[in-house]
């Protein structure tokens, strides 16, 4: 479980008044605190930009009743699949699964997305795909991949403006490695990245850093 967004002490008292007080001017906090406006800046710029106050001009700093989890729930949904999405590795149909394995050693990959002659995603290969395969008496070499992968309209998809917390809630209920991000193209549809676990982690990282 992602932990709460932590405040100093000084920041908790801050939060305190204001719920007590509030509205009230950035001057009445600090005279509250025997302190001065310009020691408080930077903690009432780290509270409003994290959620926890809002402030209108003439009017001050009121609290928005929000705790750390709601707040920290909201950053979640505010990021998006295009600012984690990473490069795609894609193969054409006819690729054997040999081939597919190859592909996926030197990529370090563990799924490669499918397209036809016009470059639109037809088909889904992942490592179980072709663990299946070579654990038949198939000969991986002359078995293309189209035989074997998951194919439309059966591929979960999104698109690079999906909240990505949508997408990895998708990751985990369909026990999949990676969802290709796409774009319409005719009446198919164009692969432009992809999303997987690593990039889930990579923004929960990146907003724990923030938080900090």
């Amino acid at each position: 479980m992602v932990g709460t967004i932590e405040l100093n002490s000084r920041q908790q008292k801050i939060l305190n008044i204001v719920k007590e007080y509030g509205p009230i001017t950035g001057e009445s906090i600090a005279e509250k605190l025997n302190l001065t406006r310009a020691t408080l800046r930077p903690d009432l710029s780290i509270l409003t930009m994290a959620g926890f106050l809002d402030a209108r001009p003439r009017v001050g700093y009121f609290y928005t009743g929000k705790t750390g989890n709601q707040l920290l729930r909201e950053n979640l949904r505010k990021l998006k699949v295009k600012d984690f999405q990473s490069i795609p590795v894609v193969v054409t149909s006819g690729v054997s699964a040999y081939d597919a394995i190859v592909t996926m050693f030197l990529e370090d990959v563990g799924t490669l997305f499918v397209v036809d002659e016009d470059g639109l995603l037809i088909g889904v290969i992942s490592r179980k795909d072709l663990l299946r395969a070579s654990i038949g008496k198939q000969e991986l070499a002359t078995l293309p991949v189209d035989i074997i992968m998951t194919r439309m309209p059966n591929i979960t998809m999104c698109k690079k403006d999906d909240p990505l917390l949508d997408v990895a809630e998708k990751l985990i209920e369909r026990q999949i490695d990676a969802i290709p991000v796409v774009k319409e193209k005719g009446a198919g549809f164009e692969v432009i990245g992809r999303i997987t676990k690593t990039n889930v982690t990579e923004a929960l990282v990146s907003i724990g850093r923030e938080d900090g």
